[in-house]
């Protein structure tokens, strides 16, 4: 028999939990569930611990990217209160809505567990006058930095708030979603749900899944971009007058050779490099923790350079993925490489690596960037390197770790109206699965959006 509620949820990321949050607040009484391929929050454990395993040996559901709190759950924490970066939802919802959206996800986080921890600003900052000078441009933002342990504890607190009023799919693989007596119909390998509403959100992870859907339901989309890079691991002093300020500076440099655009994502103070498994392919990442005994001597921060591809090649994503599986290839995971041999056109060895000032935070393969990155694009990283150097003296020594590569993918673009509606009445596709969001606020807010409007038609 087919269980029914008002409201079904795909995926448990901070889209889909902060629907169900403010759907659960306004007390309508509505049967809400929420389906979720990976685990929950206390048994998301990733085997990898450096000693007896040291990579990626692509477990049933990757615990780094699915299970209660997303991809997001094991990052560093970051909320970016800004319309510069980190989405497009303002395009759908208006500036205004979308930074004050963002602002009600920064409280529902501060009461949730947040509080204490310290919102940055790149307001009136001489840093940005410093970047100017130095043809760099420091894109505006607050940043509520909760880091990747307080973050976890503000999960923990959502989902204790939320487990009474909501049934919880854990471990349970959606294979389709079909429109179904004036509602709609979710199909996992062992039931069948319906609901009025449905609303998916199954992130960056799911973006294979979300292209499958959208061509059965034959739901318009467009091509979107992806990111290709590497992490930038160098002293904590080096960027100090930076991050003890920003905390999260996202500075973009055109480079004078081909006026492509680099820039800094995901900065990472006295943070560690850590791998990343998508769609069982080994990329890099960052984190950082609140609590400073957990902190490093290292910041990390990932250089990255945008390529969106229509015609006659359109599948973005998939060049991203055959480089990183190049590295793959090359490195069996991840490859570091010290900025001095990149310049000198030679590969890291084990013993350069060893002899480097800079403790590596990721057991990496050392190796060649050069031989997996696309020159364009590598050059570029190079020459950003170098205009940072200028703001942030050290950033170009030779003993600079670069790992690769690091890879961000965006789901193609979902055709959706302001209300984040699909073509079909009460299907709704919020978050990074949208190609609409790019990060934790936005995605956050994109979630609180529907639930309000689901609220209004009731």
């Amino acid at each position: 028999m087919k269980k029914e509620y008002d409201v079904l949820i795909v995926g448990a990321g901070p889209g889909g939990i902060f629907s169900a949050y403010e759907l659960c607040r306004a007390n309508k009484g509505l049967k809400i569930a929420v389906f979720e391929c990976g685990n929950p929050l206390q048994s998301r454990k990733c085997p990898i611990d450096g000693k007896k395993i040291k990579s990626c040996i692509n477990c049933k559901t990757c615990a780094i990217m699915n299970g209660f709190g997303g991809a997001g759950a094991f990052s560093d924490g970051k909320y970016n209160i800004t319309n510069q970066f980190g989405g497009t939802l303002y395009e759908y919802i208006g500036k205004q809505e979308a930074l004050d959206l963002m602002r009600y996800v920064d409280q529902i986080n501060l009461s949730h567990g947040g509080e204490g921890t310290k919102l940055y600003s790149t307001a009136n900052t001489a840093i940005k006058k410093k970047c100017f000078e130095n043809d760099l441009h420091l894109l505006d933002a607050q940043v509520r930095h909760l880091g990747t342990d307080i973050n976890y504890i503000v999960l923990e607190n959502l989902y204790q708030e939320l487990k009474d009023q909501v049934d919880f799919y854990f471990r349970t693989y959606v294979s389709t979603v079909e429109r179904a007596d004036g509602g709609y119909l979710v199909r996992t390998e062992e039931d069948e749900f319906c609901g009025k509403t449905c609303i998916i959100s199954v992130g960056r992870s799911g973006s294979k899944w979300m292209e499958r859907v959208c061509g059965e339901l034959e739901i318009p989309t467009k091509s979107n971009r992806v990111d290709i890079g590497v992490r930038v691991e160098l002293p904590a002093a080096v960027f100090s007058h930076l991050t003890d300020e920003l905390y999260e500076s996202k500075i973009v440099y055109r480079t004078k050779q081909f006026e492509d655009l680099v820039r800094t994502f995901c900065m990472n103070p006295h943070g560690v490099v850590v791998n990343e498994n998508t769609n069982g392919i080994v990329t890099v990442n960052g984190h950082s923790y609140e609590d400073p005994a957990l902190h490093t001597d290292n910041t990390n921060f990932a250089l990255l350079v945008s390529k969106h591809f229509s015609e006659p090649f359109k599948d973005s994503n998939g060049y991203g993925e055959s480089i990183a599986r190049l590295s793959n290839m090359l490195g069996g995971g991840v490859i570091v490489q010290r900025f001095g041999d990149l310049t000198r056109g030679r590969r890291s060895n084990a013993q350069r690596i060893a002899e480097s000032y800079v403790i590596p935070t990721l057991s990496a393969q050392p190796g060649d960037l050069s031989l997996v990155i696309p020159k364009r694009i590598l050059d570029g990283i190079i020459e950003m390197i170098y205009a940072l150097d200028k703001i942030a003296p050290g950033t170009a020594n030779d003993d600079t770790l670069l790992y690769g590569v690091e890879v961000k993918f965006y789901n193609m673009e979902v055709e959706i109206d302001r209300n984040l509606m699909t073509r079909y009445d009460g299907l709704y596709v919020i978050g990074d699965c949208s190609g609409v969001t790019h990060s934790l606020s936005h995605a956050s807010a994109s979630g609180i959006h529907v639930a309000r409007h689901i609220l209004e038609r009731e």
